[in-house]
């Protein structure tokens, strides 16, 4: 893959490649309305998405930093976008372009003051995985094998500004009204920047790792401060293939529960136990080893969970309250998806709306042995999804409704559901993250 010599790093330079980029999605446009008349509807759609995925993929893959892990955040949501962008961000998990070798000596040396040869005894300035914040390379000292992460130059310093472009092109997509919708983008400009902090990461990494160490078939690579700064971050390299590769080839059904069951309960342990969790379970950031464990790597987002939203929000998986009207409404208002200035009728629509699509996500939670390998499951979430995005009462309403804390809580699951899915794992115990409470 081509390296990269710079980044844009002002605000002027980031816009105007986004203004650039949208003047081709205009052309795309001119394309779809050309060959509608000459095609179907849906092959012009099609291309379309397609034309338009690339065209912006190109460009946040130039921009990194929060355009794309923007981008990687959306690739999760595969029930929301076009399959088209869905497999051209996916990309941003663990494959874009790398800085190039002279751009990374000047990038290490700025941020930990020497040349990487000056601090390992081994440094290979090629990348072995490049993503939307940072890159990572193989160095050694001491004998000892070094994952390097290096984080790209300007990423931190314009978080603020890359949102505020990004933000009216979220909006029109998912079709959200901007008043109210302050609070969600500030939740995520406040968790990007700590994804900026490598320090915190380490200090993150350590505790986690340090908590749910006892959980079967999940390892933690160590962390070296003396070796990191805000910007690097030096741990032990660990070998084993990444999860959306080892996926790819596996047909060992005993595998994919091993593996499954050491994940969820990854999952369960810190969402319940310790009330904090790892906010980005994406294929990237897990390996795969020879002994079919798991190893955690990016400990970055880590997600604080309060009790005023943990207790309704795991209220709503218990079927007695979600059957219960009077209770279910309850825990709407307490979770803010509810408000006192609704309408009857705005009040109606998302009772209904959020009974049908809870009825659906918390299955895995009625059950204490369940498939994550079903495809009817999956099938249900999606066909409520595409449901309620073409529902043109929905449109009506202002949807920038619930708490801030959704946006990484939602994205954990739905993150954590699709990897099971890919991993085939389909006996999964539900409940036995609470023996090691």
């Amino acid at each position: 893959m081509k390296s990269i010599d710079r980044i844009p790093t002002s605000k002027l330079q980031r816009a105007s490649k986004l203004v650039s980029t949208g003047a081709k999605v205009g052309v795309n446009y001119i394309k779809y309305y050309g060959e509608k008349i000459s095609k179907s509807e849906e092959v012009a759609k099609q291309n379309l998405n397609k034309n338009n995925a690339e065209d912006i993929y190109d460009t946040l893959k130039q921009l990194k930093g929060s355009a794309l892990k923007v981008a990687q955040m959306l690739s999760m949501e595969k029930n929301l976008l076009p399959r088209a962008y869905v497999e051209k961000f996916s990309l941003a998990q663990f494959s874009v372009p790398p800085l190039s070798s002279p751009l990374v000596t000047k990038t290490f040396k700025k941020y930990l003051g020497k040349e990487p040869e000056a601090v390992f005894d081994e440094f290979d300035s090629n990348s072995v995985n490049a993503a939307s914040i940072g890159q990572v390379h193989r160095a050694k000292k001491n004998g000892k094998a070094l994952a390097v992460k290096i984080q790209y130059p300007g990423v931190a310093d314009s978080i603020k500004s890359d949102l505020a472009l990004v933000k009216p092109i979220a909006l029109r997509m998912f079709n959200i009204k901007s008043r109210g919708a302050d609070k969600y983008f500030k939740e995520v400009e406040d968790k990007l920047t700590e994804e900026t902090n490598y320090c915190l990461e380490i200090e993150q990494s350590q505790e986690i790792a340090n908590a749910c160490a006892h959980i079967p078939n999940i390892l933690f690579p160590n962390y070296y401060t003396q070796l990191s700064s805000n910007r690097i971050l030096t741990m032990d390299y660990m070998k084993g293939v990444h999860l959306s590769e080892f996926v790819k080839y596996n047909n060992d059904i005993k595998k994919s529960n091993q593996l499954g069951q050491a994940l969820w309960d990854f999952y369960m342990h810190q969402i319940h136990n310790l009330r904090k969790v790892n906010a980005d379970p994406h294929p990237g950031n897990f390996l795969i080893n020879d002994e079919t464990q798991l190893i955690a790597l990016d400990f970055g987002c880590i997600k604080t969970i309060p009790k005023e939203f943990y207790i309704p929000y795991f209220e709503l998986t218990d079927k007695s309250i979600m059957d219960n009207p009077k209770l279910f409404t309850e825990k709407l208002y307490e979770l803010e998806i509810l408000t006192a200035y609704d309408t009857p009728e705005e009040t109606s629509f998302f009772i209904d709306m959020f009974h049908e699509l809870l009825n659906v996500t918390t299955l895995p939670f009625q059950s204490t042995v369940f498939d994550f390998s079903d495809p009817e499951f999956f099938g249900k979430i999606g066909a409520i999804a595409e449901s309620y995005s073409k529902n043109t009462e929905l449109r009506k309403f202002n949807n920038s409704r619930g708490s801030k804390h959704f946006i990484y809580m939602n994205r954990t699951f739905f993150g954590l559901y699709n990897l099971m899915f890919d991993l085939n794992a389909n006996s999964i115990k539900i409940n036995k993250y609470k023996k090691y409470i």
